[in-house]
């Protein structure tokens, strides 16, 4: 699916679930790492990762341009078009728009690889669990004080 395509689907959409018309421009932004799209209110465009067509297929790509659809409509129209608001709760059940889009399976692989550093004081023996490295030549326990030491595990 190029952008074209995707331009046409989006308007198709948008009358069906929406009946009004999209006016600005749908497009793939192949940057987007963590969403499966977004709705650009300075520009009222819409960009979708295409990844998620890649991997999930047209159905999981209709369901973000629900979602993206919601926020636009609301927004064009002045009314709550962010997440918590009730306007876009309501107007998302009305359409079938997932309120989060499936995650990609290497975004899941890379949250499971996350490694964890274990550190243990030297005086009072208290455990600290940390994503990052922590330099013990500067960094001391926040307990007692004393020299934190590496734990392998």
């Amino acid at each position: 699916m190029n952008d074209q395509q995707l331009q046409n689907l989006v308007e198709k959409i948008s009358l069906e679930y929406f009946n009004r018309q999209f006016k600005h421009k749908a497009v793939f932004n192949k940057r987007l790492r963590t969403t499966g799209g977004r709705y650009i209110l300075q520009t009222g465009n819409i960009e979708i990762n295409k990844k998620y067509y890649d991997v999930y297929g047209e159905k999981e790509l209709i369901g973000i341009i629900k979602h993206e659809l919601c926020h636009y409509h609301l927004h064009q129209n002045k009314m709550g078009y962010r997440h918590k608001d009730q306007h876009f709760k309501q107007l998302a059940s009305q359409v079938g728009a997932p309120r989060y889009c499936t995650p990609l399976p290497e975004t899941l692989e890379r949250k499971r690889s996350v490694q964890i550093y274990q550190y243990q004081c030297s005086n009072c023996g208290l455990i600290y669990k940390r994503k990052r490295r922590v330099d013990t030549n500067r960094f001391v326990c926040g307990k007692c004080g004393g020299r934190l030491v590496k734990v392998d595990k």
